[in-house]
């Protein structure tokens, strides 16, 4: 049996900060995992980016490659994208692609990848009226997102505690997704 290949794409959003963790567990769910960043995210990990591609044994990356160069990376068997924060969640769902993450998952979707995601938002953000129409638009494209019961619920403001961030669930739904498309 081959190894299947997992992108985890992840935002600047304080579950990211157990990402480590993430990978391994990923990679014990029998993927091999690359891990792409937004700036932000890379930003807040630029010290455990080293490490973090030892774990994965593939580049971490947050930019898009020059025209003409290799990928650095195998192809993407699926995608999750967590944690997803509001400005990833609307920039997905509107295609607006200058990030690097943004634009593999929105070209996931023509490519039929299957993807997952999970946004971490508070519940001052998903008031704004464009959050619920990404979330909708995303679906609709065929992302599974895990937003709301069983998934991602958002707290208030300044009350969340990154330790509860349902990791697993997303992993789960990443492994569902993987065996149904084999």
């Amino acid at each position: 049996m081959s190894t299947r290949t997992l992108y985890l794409f992840a935002s600047a959003a304080p579950p990211v900060f157990d990402v480590a963790r993430v990978i391994e567990d990923a990679q014990a769910d029998g993927w091999d995992v690359c891990l792409g960043l937004t700036p932000t995210a890379a930003r807040w990990l630029a010290e455990s980016l080293d490490g973090l591609a030892v774990l994965t044994g593939h580049p971490v990356r947050s930019e898009y490659k020059l025209p003409g160069q290799p990928d650095a990376w195998p192809p993407a068997d699926a995608i999750l994208l967590a944690p997803a924060t509001f400005n990833t969640v609307n920039a997905w769902a509107l295609g607006i692609t200058d990030k690097f993450v943004v634009g593999v998952v929105a070209e996931g979707i023509g490519k039929g990848i299957p993807t997952v995601t999970m946004p971490c938002v508070n519940a001052a953000y998903v008031q704004h009226p464009q959050f619920d129409r990404s979330i909708e638009t995303l679906r609709s494209a065929g992302v599974t997102v895990l937003y709301g019961e069983g998934g991602f619920v958002p707290n208030q403001p300044g009350q969340g505690n990154p330790t509860t961030y349902p990791w697993r669930a997303s992993l789960d739904a990443v492994l569902a997704l993987g065996r149904g498309s084999s």
